[in-house]
């Protein structure tokens, strides 16, 4: 939902902070707020005027109609609002249907004022304009405030004349110098209105005394998908539920991931003891699942509503579901167990797969409390991979002691409901009708049947007057663009640019994108797949090059993010040719939304979109990524044109629209997603308008839903016949009206503002309208096929002929995901897994420790006595000299790490290896010296060129002592020190050295920890393992030695010549 309440508090915060910077000349809103967790003692002397003043006390909690529910307190003590609020904080309160305890209130200075000056002003945006409303008595007996307010529309992206305010808005205000303040304030409110992205705001009333203006009651909604933009100006905003349901920590956990996630993740809890628990991808068809549970009698044992979509990776499923579960199975067991209907529509892009592992692994976990509860899994989902996705939850569901349903596309989407609640038998077996891999021969697909008959005996026929077999429409008087309504939007030779790096909405059938748009990269070239070959299609850095130099092209596809989504859009309508733009992204600020309407409305270019999928021409054209994957585009029949048209808001649902009218009729000719924001770019009746012109249309069907009054433009065009080709239609979200709280769904346009928005005061009106509309979606496809097959009846569809479908070849991305393929490994590793959620080392989370602590502190005191030695040695003079030299950080840490070797630094192996097996082969230490020096062998890390006996090495002095005190046993350095014990009666120096010390305890600590096995151990001796510790901690040093070299600012060195020995022929001397 992008429109979203706020609290009186945090409205009343907003325009103190704002109102009076546009000029309003309006009181601060003095005001406290208290919830359960106030000092009272504290907000006294936070807010002393409450001790001196008399008070209002009132909820904070979306209530309407405090006063007439006697909600409000009036001239109270600061004592006795206490009592006031003691006596009802945390008690159930019933407003309407709806049930809720009251635990935010509001306290302000009670204002002493006359009737005759309270006001009513109210600011609400729609589709063309803002709508001012002033009555010029307001209060709690206003009354019908719609019926007798007076209205003054500004149309979007124009400015308010206090002029007209005056004219208009303000003829009962008689006395000059107050009509001059309140224009003046309504001024300022309205500039604050669009300034911080408001969709509604209501005062009840305003107070206009003699010296001022004050705001007593306010109500509120901001826009919230201007986040973005507002943050600064709005400050935090926490956005509360409506009365009568609680906000629980789970569903700001999900909104919380779902912020973190360029998927979608909702969930609304209902009642938390309800049997019926869902979990559905997508937001229509979430929707329609929670419509049908209700239809069927489930309402009241509803548990949640909620989606997931987007394309969600395994772990956010996981979590999602795991969310889920833990709320189904904390609430009390019921006694006809409970349900989990986890369905879908068909997805467009989603991997079904991959988010039915993240279920599946949230349902193993859960699986001991699924069974104590007595849960019945039924799923049904479709899509991307999905063949692989319900194999894996039939073969999971075998193991899980519970009963667990799969169904695919052959079964309609809501079936499972009606199973799950025992409306409906369950099939012993269901049929699959198809695999994904079929593409990969011609005729993979079988062709049509005989499209079921042609009719049912008890059909009955269609009226002359109710289909016109194609005739043209009467004009479209008053609707936008009539000249632009009935021209074709996509044909066979349409040619588009798409805006954005999207390679599935590039990789089509045909070479319809001839260019990309992609300002974060230069001008270049991509590769893509068209049918068996590949092809190039220029990238471009500006828009404008990309259309001077593709003149052919009148489509533009936008996967711009909703940041960059307004700007580029504008950018494109500066160019004639293109006639049509798709906007895919979601949470696009309705009031810019409302601006680019405009903006296209003047240049008559069509908008698709925002938050859309996009659509589909079959047989020429495809936006985005409609249809799905190839396999679901030949399942469908969108390779070629059928009879049958349809208009949706949801994206989701528009592929299930084509599964549904695949079956019933002889396919889709084109559909389209208008998209689920309030203000789409293009209406139900844009399209319905083209397609009621286009002869080839037989049939059209829309797919409306609860929010918004454009079904009412449709109702109106049947009946004054714009509209003359039978049309089947159903409005979603019949539920929200069995709900006892309001219930934002899934799309930010999907909630009612009044009873005329309802989804079933639309299925009414569309009934009423002599539009086709079926008991429920349940009953959808029946319909279409009924009507379609009068249609074919009477001989006003000749059903299209079945062709092959064509032979497209499957991505090798692709089919290795399905398992058809392998190849050969380029790489094997068996340290490193980044491709989770979590990554993982050698099989171990990274949030999991699985070394001791003492195996950690010991390479933490490696690193910090091996990370430098000084600016003298060579490793370090050699990064010096590099970063003196103007070299990068890399170049110069990389120089001194190539002088690491056997002569510096190099010894650890070296050394790890000969007192390994002088201590395996049970030499004794006086028996290994004598052999290395007869070998004329040094012996690697004994020895020191400054640090002796006398002079021990403090490095190895910590070194030994923690390893000698923490190790659980050390037997090889307590060898080498047996060895230097010999060596240093020779010569003081020949200590054993931080490398001598390090390597031994480091095969100590691989032999002894418990953490490798006694050949895993040996192999990290064989392989070099130990001299890693050095060049890890050396590369600390260097990189210090770097930097401080910037910091010094020290300039090119030059070696001096008089530290040089210059050995040259004498003759040259």
């Amino acid at each position: 939902m992008s429109a979203k309440a706020i609290t009186e508090a945090t409205g009343k915060d907003i325009l103190n902070r704002h109102l009076n910077v546009h000029g309003a000349g309006a009181a601060t809103c003095r005001f406290a707020t208290v919830n359960a967790d106030t000092d009272w003692s504290k907000l006294s002397v936070d807010q002393p005027w409450l001790l001196t003043t008399p008070l209002v006390v009132k909820p904070d909690q979306l209530i309407k109609r405090r006063g007439k529910l006697g909600l409000i307190g009036v001239k109270k003590s600061f004592e006795q609002v206490k009592q006031w609020i003691g006596e009802r904080i945390n008690k159930d309160q019933k407003i309407g249907n709806a049930v809720g305890k009251l635990r935010n209130f509001i306290i302000e200075p009670f204002l002493p004022h006359t009737d005759a000056e309270e006001m009513y002003v109210c600011i609400y945006s729609h589709r063309s304009a803002d709508t001012i409303l002033f009555y010029h008595q307001g209060g709690v007996d206003i009354g019908d405030v719609d019926a007798k307010a007076v209205k003054l529309d500004v149309p979007v992206n124009s400015d308010l004349s206090l002029a007209d305010v005056k004219s208009k808005l303000l003829k009962e205000v008689k006395d000059a110098s107050q009509k001059e303040r309140i224009a003046k304030f309504i001024g300022a409110l309205y500039a604050t209105f669009v300034d911080l992205y408001f969709t509604y705001l209501e005062i009840n009333p305003l107070v206009v005394t003699a010296d001022n203006l004050y705001i007593l009651d306010l109500a509120a909604k901001l826009d919230s998908t201007a986040d973005f933009i507002c943050r600064p100006k709005w400050g935090e905003i926490d956005y509360p539920p409506p009365f009568g349901r609680d906000a629980y920590p789970e569903e700001a956990y999900i909104a919380d991931l779902d912020a973190k996630s360029g998927a979608s993740l909702k969930l609304t809890i209902l009642n938390r003891n309800g049997r019926i628990w869902t979990m559905v991808a997508g937001g229509g068809a979430s929707v329609i699942y929670s419509d049908t549970i209700c239809d069927l009698g489930g309402a009241s044992e509803l548990a949640n509503y909620g989606e997931y979509s987007g394309a969600p990776s395994e772990q956010q499923t996981y979590e999602y579901a795991k969310t889920i579960l833990n709320l189904m199975t904390s609430s009390p067991k019921h006694p006809d167990g409970k349900v989990l209907i986890t369905g879908g529509g068909i997805a467009n892009f989603t991997n079904v797969a991959a988010t039915f592992q993240g279920i599946i692994t949230a349902l193993r976990e859960f699986q001991p409390k699924l069974v104590e509860h007595n849960v019945s899994i039924f799923v049904r989902r479709a899509g991307p991979n999905y063949q692989e996705g319900l194999r894996r939850m039939r073969d999971f569901g075998g193991t899980l002691g519970i009963p667990l349903h799969v169904f695919g596309p052959e079964t309609h989407m809501t079936a499972i409901c009606g199973m799950a609640l025992g409306k409906r038998p369950i099939p012993k077996v269901a049929s699959v009708e198809f695999s994904t891999a079929n593409f990969l021969l011609p005729g993979g697909q079988q062709a049509q049947a005989d499209l079921k008959a042609a009719s049912d005996a008890s059909s009955e026929a269609l009226g002359s007057d109710e289909a016109d077999n194609g005739s043209s429409a009467s004009s479209a008087s008053g609707h936008r663009n009539g000249s632009s309504l009935t021209r074709k939007f996509f044909s066979n030779t349409t040619k588009a640019i798409v805006w954005g790096m999207q390679q599935r909405a590039v990789q089509r059938e045909e070479p319809s994108v001839v260019a990309m748009v992609y300002p974060f990269t230069g001008d270049h070239k991509q590769k893509y797949y068209w049918g068996h070959k590949e092809i190039l299609i220029p990238v471009y850095k500006k828009m404008s090059d990309a259309i001077h130099k593709n003149k052919e092209v009148d489509v533009l596809v936008s996967f711009a993010s909703l940041r960059s989504a307004y700007e580029s859009t504008l950018e494109v309508l500066e160019f004639p040719q293109i006639r049509t733009v798709a906007i895919i992204a979601e949470g696009i600020p309705e009031n810019m939304t409302r601006k680019l309407i405009l903006e296209a409305d003047k240049k008559g270019v069509a908008i698709i979109g925002p938050a859309t999928v996009g659509g589909v021409k079959p047989g020429c054209f495809k936006i985005g990524n409609t249809g799905g994957m190839l396999d679901n585009i030949l399942h469908s029949k969108l390779y070629r044109p059928g009879s049958v048209a349809y208009v949706s808001r949801s994206g989701g649902m528009s592929n299930e629209l084509n599964n549904i009218i695949s079956k019933a009729t002889d396919g889709v000719i084109e559909g389209i997603a208008i998209g689920g924001d309030r203000y789409p770019g293009s209406t139900f009746m844009d399209h319905i308008m083209r397609y009621q012109a286009d002869p080839e249309t037989k049939l059209i069907v829309l797919l409306g839903e609860v929010g918004g009054t454009e079904e009412y433009d449709v109702c109106a065009a049947l009946q004054d016949g714009r509209i003359t080709k039978p049309l089947v239609a159903w409005c979603i979200g019949t539920c929200a009206s069995m709900f006892t709280s309001e219930v934002q769904f899934g799309h930010a346009g999907s909630c009612a503002n009044s009873d005329r928005e309802t989804a079933t005061a639309k299925n009414k009106a569309l009934r009423e309208a002599r539009a086709y509309v079926p008991d429920s979606f349940d009953t959808l496809g029946e319909l279409i096929h009924h009507v379609y097959s009068e249609l074919v009846k009477t001989g006003r569809v000749v059903p299209k002929e079945e062709v092959p479908p064509p032979t497209v070849p499957m991505d090798y991305s692709w089919a290795r995901e399905l398992g058809l393929i392998r190849k050969p490994a380029s790489f094997m590793t068996s340290i490193c897994d980044e491709r989770g959620q979590e990554l993982i080392y050698a099989g171990m989370p990274i949030s999991e420790r699985c070394l001791p602590s003492y195996v950690c502190k010991f390479f933490e005191m490696c690193l910090m006595v091996t990370a430098d030695h000084g600016p003298a040695v060579s490793g370090a003079h050699n990064t010096i000299v590099c970063a003196r030299a103007g070299k990068d950080l890399v170049s110069s840490v990389v120089s001194g790490l190539l002088t690491i070797g056997d002569r510096f630094g190099g010894a650890l192996d070296g050394s790890a290896r000969q007192f390994s097996e002088a201590y395996d082969t049970n030499l004794h230490p006086m028996e290994f010296v004598n052999k290395m020096r007869k070998e004329g062998k040094l012996i690697l890390g004994i020895g020191h060129r400054v640090k002796s006996i006398n002079n021990p090495d403090v490095r190895v002095k910590i070194i030994k002592e923690f390893v000698l005190e923490n190790f659980p046993a050390c037997p090889l350095l307590r060898y080498a020190l047996e060895v230097e014990k010999i060596t240093t009666n020779k010569k003081p120096n020949l200590i054993l050295n931080v490398d001598g010390v390090i390597a031994t305890a480091f095969v100590d600590m691989l032999r002894n920890s418990g953490s490798f096995t006694s050949e895993e151990a040996q192999e990290y001796i064989n392989v070099g393992a130990i001299n890693s510790l050095f060049v890890l901690g050396r590369s600390i040093g260097f990189i210090g030695h770097y930097m401080d070299q910037k910091r010094l600012k020290q300039g090119l060195y030059r070696h001096p010549w008089d530290d040089i020995s210059y050995v040259i022929p004498e003759q040259y001397n």
